[in-house]
């Protein structure tokens, strides 16, 4: 294996793009497994994120193997090699083309809504990709940059087959690629885990990347790019996070006006850059809310899994977190709410029924409470638990960590989703009851005198 994930294999393939830093650049991932290692590059090399909008032609009876692709533009790849191996008949193709087009239709106003694409006229545009195999969509893509008037193309990708620059036909002015190995069956080989990426993590992806870009380009926001001890709302910028024995990396987001900060808990294994997490902030950001976005453990901490299900280890870093915060000049004598996602929930639960975390509300996605165990009857802020309707164990556990609270308490059931929330609609139901319930209750709270110091 090359990449843990695509999240990891985008960090790699960032490390050897550096050159590009600096140019009139746009990314461009191919939805949707190209999507979150575009989102890492993007975010490396400070440029703007955009998807390219092409669909594989799967053979088929086999599906996975591509006998050519369409996208955006009219562009249309067909591989003849594969047409004439696999016998697929024109009609074939043609029933294959028809419903693929209906799709990229769909995916076009899913991500884009009314905005248009990015400008790629007289621009370097990057294209990135999780993996390369017969090479139709990225060469569909190529083409799509250059019909809309890209001055150069470069095409990247984690690994791809040996021979893959010659599959390619000089469609990119440049070609980057990590791993070539002579010995290739499938993309998902190289990853310890090739999940199916869902629509709402490219959403998620694009929408942070957008925020970021919004806030950077306005004239009021050049403070982001100062420390937050010197810079006063708005603010959105990378932050360290002092702990006892360790430094915290993190993104603080603080909108002008915002009347308080949402402090993110992730779940085993995930970090400040899980798009669903980043999918929410964003919507809490767009209501004037800010968000702190952070790794409760170092990478060397990770790697002992005993300390991601160390709930109260991870508790204490949330509350240190905290009270680093309410010494900030920018957030000084806000409001502070946890958000806690998975096993993060019990962490955000254990850390608010401490005194010290005087948090004005907490709202639970897909968590574990019963994990805070004994700390549930202590917690004092309102909780809000969100639960998807087919997660049918974690709902019961949910429904006992509700009848333990004794502090206001709600628990919303999401009809049709599942623990993650991939389904359509469904992460955008979970911001919508995170952002009502932070909103009413950050904005009429007032931090105790010890809270303020």
């Amino acid at each position: 294996m090359y990449f843990a994930d695509r999240i990891d294999a985008g960090r790699q393939l960032a490390a050897r793009l550096h050159h590009l830093k600096g140019q009139d650049l746009v990314v461009v991932g191919l939805p949707r497994g190209g999507v979150p290692v575009a989102a890492q590059v993007a975010e490396a090399l400070g440029a703007p994120l955009d998807v390219c909008l092409v669909r594989k032609l799967g053979v088929p009876f086999q599906p996975e193997l591509a006998m050519g692709a369409i996208g955006e533009e009219g562009v249309r790849v067909i591989n003849e090699e594969v047409l004439r191996g696999t016998g697929v008949t024109d009609r074939a193709l043609a029933a294959v083309e028809e419903h693929e087009r209906g799709v990229l239709q769909q995916r076009a106003r899913r991500y884009r809504g009314e905005r248009q694409p990015a400008r790629y006229e007289g621009r370097t545009v990057l294209v990135v990709d999780d993996g390369l195999a017969t090479g139709s969509t990225a060469l569909a893509a190529c083409r799509i940059a250059r019909a809309r008037g890209a001055s150069r193309i470069v095409l990247a990708v984690p690994v791809a087959p040996h021979d893959w620059s010659a599959r390619l036909g000089g469609a990119a002015d440049e070609g980057v690629c990590l791993h070539t190995p002579r010995l290739f069956y499938a993309i998902g080989q190289f990853y310890t885990d090739f999940g199916q990426t869902s629509d709402e993590e490219v959403i998620a992806c694009l929408e942070h990347n957008r925020a970021v870009h919004a806030r950077s380009d306005a004239p009021q926001a050049a403070a982001g790019s100062a420390s937050p001890e010197d810079a006063p709302p708005p603010y959105d910028g990378e932050v360290r996070i002092p702990a006892a024995g360790a430094a915290l990396d993190g993104r603080l987001t603080v909108p002008r006006g915002a009347p308080g900060v949402v402090l993110f808990a992730h779940g085993s294994g995930s970090s400040r850059k899980s798009p669903r997490n980043r999918f929410v902030a964003t919507g809490l950001n767009r209501a004037g809310l800010g968000t702190l976005l952070f790794d409760l453990l170092t990478e060397a901490e990770a790697v002992n899994r005993d300390n991601v299900f160390d709930t109260a280890l991870l508790a204490r870093r949330l509350i240190q977190a905290t009270e680093w915060l309410r010494e900030q000049p920018g957030t000084e004598g806000m409001a502070f709410g946890y958000f806690g996602a998975s096993t993060g929930a019990a962490a955000a639960l254990w850390a608010a029924a401490e005194p010290a975390a005087d948090v004005a509300a907490v709202v639970s996605r897909g968590g574990r409470p019963d994990l805070a165990g004994a700390r549930l009857p202590e917690v004092k802020a309102p909780t809000l638990l969100v639960v998807g309707g087919r997660d049918h164990v974690v709902l019961d556990l949910n429904r006992q960590a509700a009848a333990r609270l004794s502090c206001e308490h709600r628990l919303a059931v999401v009809p049709g989703a599942t623990h993650l929330f991939e389904e359509p609609g469904t992460l955008e139901s979970v911001t919508e009851l995170a952002t009502e319930w932070f909103t009413g209750h950050l904005a009429s709270a007032v931090p105790s005198a010890g809270a303020r110091r």
